[in-house]
């Protein structure tokens, strides 16, 4: 597949889901990331700024299996990866898989769920695999988890570990519209009567395609060694508790050769993975109490390692 091809469908598919949000770029761009270097997100923003309609958007531009999980404190496990019936006719057990084998599952609210059932989701997020009563089944491919979370509400919400966080490749947030893009979503509000009129417009097959092209795309030495300075610094920093895991250096890497690709180049370049430092990498910083108490935030953080890691040239 040629540059122009790749450009071309990618392009298709942040047109198909723009009919429908408005003012949304970067957001859809972070979705378009994730999505090409196999990874999963996590939507963080405050109830009504358009995290599930944005997931929707994306799966019926896909012509892939979708499936959605409201999570509630109620909510077991076996209703997310299935469970084993026993069959009174063959005498035998038969497995009736759950919503998690859909290749694009929407998990919301994910932290109004008890850990126990969060935990369900850790073995497909990694290893493209689910394990129930002692077998294992294979991941539908593609496969991308999507988690909307309200980060303000607290009061009956299990905040997600930090096992599970790392699994996400990127965190998004959406933030509140201008003037101008909320009056033009109550215009397209109107016009559609509420619903979203999108048909898929790439099939399966031409993700499959598309992430292979981004994994092929070059990281040169120089650009690996960036990425792990900040693993590194992040390891040595005094206001950290813990530091950036290869995991996410990982997906860093994997996520800025998508961007690569979605410009129109076959090799990462250190801008890329400036770019995508603090979607990649801010759900993953945990703070010591006493950084807290001071004000500084992950973004701080990360912002001045930005300035102080010397740029490959």
């Amino acid at each position: 597949m040629d540059t122009a091809d790749i450009l071309g469908l990618v392009e298709r598919i942040r047109s198909n889901i723009n009919r429908v949000m408005v003012g949304k770029d970067a957001a859809v761009n972070l979705l378009l990331i994730a999505l090409l270097s196999r990874g999963h997100v996590l939507l963080e923003d405050v109830p009504g700024i358009g995290k599930t309609t944005l997931v929707n958007a994306l799966a019926k531009s896909l012509d892939c299996s979708f499936a959605r999980i409201q999570f509630t404190p109620d909510v077991m496990p076996s209703d997310i990866t299935g469970i084993s019936v026993y069959n009174m006719k063959t005498l035998e057990f038969e497995f009736h898989p759950g919503p998690i084998f859909h290749q694009i599952l929407l998990a919301d609210e994910i932290n109004r769920t008890s850990p126990k059932t969060q935990s369900s989701l850790l073995e497909i997020m990694q290893e493209q695999q689910v394990t129930v009563d002692g077998v294992t089944y294979a991941s539908p491919k593609p496969f991308m988890v999507l988690a909307t979370q309200n980060p303000i509400e607290h009061a009956g919400t299990f905040p997600l570990p930090d096992a599970q966080l790392d699994r996400f490749c990127l965190s998004i947030h959406m933030g509140y519209p201008s003037p101008e893009e909320e009056v033009n979503i109550l215009v397209r509000n109107e016009q559609q009567n509420g619903g979203l009129d999108i048909r898929p417009i790439i099939s399966s097959a031409d993700i499959l395609m598309l992430q292979d092209c981004a994994a092929s795309i070059t990281c040169a030495d120089l650009i690996k060694k960036y990425i792990s300075a900040f693993a590194q610094t992040s390891r040595k920093h005094p206001d950290l508790l813990m530091g950036i895991s290869p995991r996410a250096s990982i997906h860093l890497m994997n996520a800025a050769k998508a961007l690569a690709m979605m410009e129109g180049r076959n090799y990462v370049i250190p801008q890329d993975v400036k770019r995508l430092i603090l979607p990649v990498l801010s759900h993953r910083i945990v703070l010591r109490s006493d950084a807290g108490s001071s004000r500084r935030t992950a973004e701080t953080i990360l912002g001045e390692m930005l300035k102080s890691i010397p740029v490959p040239k």
